[in-house]
């Protein structure tokens, strides 16, 4: 760990966590001819034979695949030791798990979130003052707070809401305290969902963390903040209430805040800082059972997953340093009807309590706490290794081990490059090596290349997401393409390109090429700042220990048994930990492909995850189709698995969605039953519509669904309204961009019992040929603002609690001449999400006709435009 203007060192800690990495430095040996053939020289080395070469090969990767998934699932089978009276109980966590999540959905403006939620978190936490300690106080603060901001998501919007809830309790010496841990979760949940992962199971270990804690009788040296907030789903709007307006946030020096992306599981951290490596020092010190992954955070921050949590809002607008950590199994059915209490185990709920009370206690009573910006500078990296434990070190030092890495290697291969033979010729000619590097390249770039043409032409003839419910489909499909074109590309090679060439000296060059190209990609990913490089190490590092420790055994004639062992030992560490991650990356983004909206064809993006983790694979096993006399069988195995695979896909015997009621995996629909109405300058009513709105959440659109309501077809594609801001269609968020295809289908008009009120208050000259429109708005606890002067659109959302003043707001133009036909355009859509104006009867009706392995969210809408 960084600290100040030391240099750090290695921390790593026992765990019952998750995923692996690490390297020991290379070293740099001498190299007595490894291989020592030239072309066409003496008699070769005996070629390893297929039958004891590729299949081997093969069952050795299928070994660690196995290994790695027994990893995967050691955290949960472990039993955690029963409570005791000062330790979290699991099982007090989930009986607040299951109150919560009794009281239904928790839409922020409903009752059930503003009233019934709120009432029962302070009963809870006014029982656990009353058993509290004396060497504790315990204060309880329910604040409304009425604010916007701007937030650089889904394309840029502002955010604005009023007399929203935050349950907020501090946790301190009966002395008080001047510095604080804020812990952070959010008891609302979307409209029509439980919401018991995300995140009533956090707030549920809140409870029971601060119950053990003020039961205790050592008192704290700083305070600790519990934030029960009420409008994270409304895109983190409670959170910024907090930290902008609350007076305690202002005592706060780090935060831990707990989401979800699934449904239990392990809790993940995928996100630290920014900076401030001491909070990963006391995560990995202090938790019990660590899982946290530096590779998963420079993932979720690139923007690919398309969320985000309140860790942005402490960040952004507190400038507060913290932790953010997230269930993250079984995302198929987070967001959604079968996201209840009982699909999340004690185990996992005992888990989560033991780490953040952990760590929670550590940071109470740091000294680096009150001295945190002492300690600010510096990144670091930290993951675990298969469960096992965590390691954490300096980004610095990193960067230091990374560039020592790729230059020993550098040296090694420039060494072989340079080395003269006894016959006065090199080990190699530069070309050759080049060459093979070239056509390595080559073979992976034809791998992507045809794999991502059979995914378009998968999803071309519809039968896209075919792997959704069956993942082997994906690897038997996608990966054996990738597999068989990698073989192909190099058998061609080797038959006619290095048809005279002995075996051994290829197989050698075609080791240090791949030696080369994992050298080069680590020396960039330093250079380029990221963490990640680490995994670079490992390919680079543990290979090139194995070639020198086995550099005899490729001279020795008839040690080929020896040598495929010897190798696979070496390559052991690399191979697993990628095995391990693959796992990882693919139990995380699976299930988004069923949310990434109607635009992104999924089976690209996962053929290209498949590609990529076959070429990381393979990337020194390629050498052995130089080896062995024939890859033959090898490549007809892969092609037959492949067709096979591809013409049941074709045929549609693999069915996207399951209703099992074990394991469902449903298709996402969302239906807006919506009344538009357009209005010209004068405020006439020049064109309405009623019907109900369609979204697929998936790149299948409704094609699946036609035939269970046949009325939801193509002929009923919406059209863009291109004269009114976001084609004249009532967003919630600004999402259209991911949502191009959907349906509207007639449907008599709604008529809201709280109608929406809108009116224009004043029209002001203002200095610089600008003109104010100044406006008033009242409506129901969701609203969306669309406006569109002479330019892009612009879109503002809004939100308020159980009760609020009307929404004021102005808009300030200027222009430069007049415009017949006006110089803005606006829209405000108002949302019914919950209450007697939710659904109407022909919405109850369709969703009652959609098959049960849909998922479909309904509610009501009013869309009106004006032109001012």
């Amino acid at each position: 760990m960084e600290r100040g203007g030391d240099t750090g060192g290695w921390r790593l800690r026992a765990t019952a966590a998750q995923r692996d990495r690490r390297r020991p430095p290379p070293r740099e040996d001498g190299d007595p001819g490894a291989g020592g053939k030239k072309r066409g020289g003496r008699r070769p080395l005996l070629p390893l034979p297929e039958a004891r070469g590729a299949p081997l090969v093969l069952l050795y990767l299928l070994g660690l695949r196995a290994l790695a998934q027994v990893s995967h699932r050691q955290l949960l089978s472990r039993q955690p030791a029963a409570a005791g009276p000062r330790d979290f109980s699991a099982s007090r966590a989930r009986g607040y798990l299951d109150n919560i999540t009794a009281i239904g959905p928790r839409t922020v403006g409903s009752p059930e979130n503003e009233v019934l939620a709120v009432n029962y978190l302070l009963e809870q936490i006014r029982g656990i003052e009353r058993e509290s300690t004396d060497a504790h106080k315990i204060s309880v603060d329910i604040q409304r707070p009425t604010g916007s901001f701007s937030i650089d998501f889904l394309g840029g919007f502002t955010s604005y809401y009023a007399n929203i809830t935050n349950v907020v309790v501090k946790l301190e010496p009966r002395n008080g305290a001047e510095h604080a841990v804020l812990s952070n979760c959010h008891f609302d949940s979307v409209p029509n969902t439980p919401g018991a992962s995300d995140d009533a199971v956090s707030c549920a270990v809140m409870l029971e963390i601060l119950n053990t804690l003020s039961k205790s009788s050592q008192s704290l040296q700083h305070a600790v903040i519990f934030l029960f907030n009420g409008a994270e789903e409304n895109i983190l709007q409670a959170s910024h209430g907090f930290i902008t307006q609350h007076e305690w946030a202002k005592s706060i020096r780090a935060f831990i805040n707990l989401e979800a992306a699934g449904v239990g599981g392990k809790e993940l951290v995928f996100q630290t800082g920014p900076e401030n490596p001491w909070l990963v020092q006391a995560y990995v010190v202090a938790a019990k059972h660590p899982f946290a992954s530096v590779v998963a955070q420079e993932i979720f921050q690139s923007g690919i997953i398309p969320a985000d949590t309140d860790f942005r809002i402490y960040r952004d607008f507190g400038n507060v340093p913290g932790i953010d950590l997230a269930f993250i199994e079984n995302g198929y059915i987070y967001h959604t009807k079968y996201d209840t209490s009982d699909r999340i185990l004690t185990d996992s709920i005992q888990r989560a309590g033991d780490n953040i009370l952990a760590v929670l206690k550590y940071l109470a009573t740091s000294e680096k706490l009150a001295k945190s910006f002492e300690y600010r500078h510096g990144n670091v990296v930290f993951f675990d290794i298969l469960g096992l434990f965590v390691l954490a070190y300096p980004a610095r030092v990193g960067t230091i081990m990374n560039y020592i890495t790729s230059a020993i290697a550098f040296f090694y291969l420039s060494k072989k490059v340079l080395q003269p033979k006894p016959r006065g010729n090199f080990y190699f000619i530069i070309c050759d090596f080049f060459i093979c590097g070239s056509l390595t390249l080559t073979s992976w770039v034809c791998a992507l290349v045809a794999v991502l043409m059979v995914a378009m032409f998968v999803s071309f003839i519809g039968r896209a997401l075919s792997w959704y419910t069956h993942f082997y489909v994906s690897v038997s499909l996608y990966g054996t393409a990738a597999a068989a074109k990698l073989i192909l590309v190099h058998m061609l090679a080797k038959k006619f390109f290095y048809k005279n060439v002995n075996e051994q000296f290829l197989g050698d060059v075609f080791f240090d090429a791949s030696l080369m190209i994992w050298s080069i990609v680590l020396a960039v990913m330093t250079q380029m700042g990221l963490c990640s490089a680490f995994i670079c190490t490992l390919w680079v590092a543990f290979p090139l220990l194995t070639k020198l420790m086995i550099h005899k055994e490729f001279s020795q004639k008839g040690a080929t048994i020896k040598f495929i062992v010897m190798y696979m030992l070496g390559m052991f560490v690399p191979y697993l930990y990628m095995l391990y991650l693959s796992w990882t990356v693919f139990e995380m983004f699976t299930p988004v492909m069923g949310r990434s909206g109607s635009e992104i064809p999924p089976d690209m993006v996962l053929a290209g995850f498949i590609v990529i983790f076959t070429v990381i694979l393979s990337s020194y096993f390629i050498n052995f189709i130089y080896l062995v006399k024939s890859t033959k069988t090898t490549l007809v195995t892969l092609t037959t698995v492949f067709v096979v695979t591809l013409i049941l896909v074709c045929s549609g015997i693999f069915f996207p969605y399951s209703s099992d009621a074990a394991n469902p995996k449903p298709k996402r629909v969302f239906l807006q039953h919506t009344s538009r109405r357009f209005h010209d300058l004068d405020g006439n009513v020049v064109k309405s519509d009623s019907g109900i709105w369609i979204n697929g959440f998936d790149y299948n659109g409704i094609s699946h669904i036609t035939p269970h309501v046949p009325e939801i077809n193509d002929t009923i594609r919406t059209p863009c309204e291109e004269q009114a801001p976001f084609c004249g269609l009532p967003w919630i968020l600004p999402v259209h961009f991911m949502f191009r295809k959907n349906w509207y289908l007639p449907a008599p008009e709604i008529l809201p019992r709280s109608p929406i009120q809108f009116k224009l208050l004043s029209k002001k000259l203002m200095p610089w040929n600008s003109v104010r429109l100044s406006f008033e708005v009242s409506g129901p606890s969701h609203m969306s603002l669309y406006v569109r002067p002479l330019g892009g659109d612009y879109f503002v959302f809004y939100s308020r609690g159980l009760q609020a003043a009307p929404w004021h707001f102005w808009v300030e133009l200027t222009v430069s001449a007049k415009h017949s036909d006006g110089i803005v355009s606006l829209a405000i859509a108002a949302h019914y999400f919950f209450g007697e104006d939710q659904k109407s009867p022909q919405l109850y009706a369709l969703l009652e006709r959609f098959p049960n392995w849909t998922f479909s969210s309904g509610w009501s809408c009013t869309y009106d435009l004006f032109v001012f």
